[in-house]
């Protein structure tokens, strides 16, 4: 858990909404846009990665970001696993894993990157 990443978020073109809280010790609680997730952190190929489950959907599925606080803690950089390398569909931990490290340097693993600038 990082707690500088605790907080309320929004984008940089002021758009989109993000609040950050924690659960306990290693899971976080993120209100994004209306929508509510359950993150947690795994590093997977020497990267770290949260695996977000959506929890307003009745199957709760899962989707997987690179997130990167800026070092003054001001900036946060997400990056969400594209879906055609790793599907939303994909249930089984283990498959996940192997396909983030085998798509570790593939350019085409990420989308677009969102930045929100924390509010005061």
């Amino acid at each position: 858990m990082q707690e500088r990443k605790l907080g309320d978020w929004t984008s940089s073109d002021g758009k989109e909404k993000l609040k950050l809280r924690s659960l306990d010790d290693s899971i976080y609680i993120v209100y994004y846009d209306g929508d509510l997730f359950r993150a947690y952190h795994s590093d997977v190929a020497e990267r770290p990665f949260a695996t977000v489950q959506d929890l307003n959907s009745s199957d709760r599925k899962y989707a997987y970001i690179i997130w990167k606080l800026s070092d003054d803690g001001k900036n946060l950089r997400l990056r969400s696993v594209y879906d055609k390398l790793v599907s939303k569909e994909t249930k089984d931990s283990a498959t996940v894993v192997a396909l983030l490290t085998k798509n570790a340097s593939n350019p085409e693993l990420f989308g677009e990157k969102i930045e929100f600038q924390k509010e005061k």
